[in-house]
């Protein structure tokens, strides 16, 4: 299933290693990806903002979120598909940083990055919401860079994020409407 497409990915992924990677950019880039292991950035930002009244809720929103996106690409998906990491499969990529799930389908970077940030998006003010749009595109653009994922894993991630996100939000607003979120 995964041979054609694999095959056009991998060119895209040896070219994103051959033309865009650069010595200077290269460990700024595999450090802003492992900021996203187990979700620390986004954990950390959503709890955060369960600390102020004002962004309570956009905190309990993404906090739900991102357990729905564990559930869904960790637990599930990866499990599913079972789709090899790209540098185990494409001679001549070489990953930036080292990931020990074998499984590469579909992106958990990605879908928690953007599973708060949609989370987010009906609580934060404009400013906030397009840095946290930035700060998760970045995540899910970083995991291309660093040669760890297939691009259709990425775009994937991107998917069940929003809707993992939207899933979070509605989690957060029935929470509140029945008395037990604060602020």
């Amino acid at each position: 299933m995964w041979t054609a497409l694999s095959q056009f990915e991998g060119q895209f992924l040896l070219w994103i290693q051959e033309v865009i990677r650069r010595p200077w950019l290269d460990p700024l880039v595999a450090f802003y990806t492992k900021l996203g292991d187990l979700g620390l950035i986004w954990i950390a930002a959503c709890l955060l903002m369960l600390l102020w009244p004002k962004t309570r809720r956009a905190g309990w929103a993404g906090i739900f979120a991102l357990l729905l996106s564990l559930l869904c690409t960790n637990i599930v998906l990866k499990h599913l598909f079972t789709r090899t990491r790209p540098w185990l499969v494409l001679e001549g990529l070489i990953p930036l940083v080292v990931e020990r799930d074998p499984n590469s389908f579909p992106s958990g970077h990605s879908s928690s990055a953007l599973a708060c940030t949609a989370a987010w998006w009906r609580y934060l003010p404009k400013p906030w919401r397009a840095a946290g749009l930035i700060c998760g595109g970045l995540m899910a653009l970083s995991r291309l860079y660093v040669g760890v994922h297939f691009p259709i894993d990425v775009f994937c991630g991107v998917l069940v994020g929003l809707l993992c996100g939207w899933g979070g939000w509605r989690l957060e607003k029935t929470w509140k409407e029945r008395g037990n979120g604060e602020g």
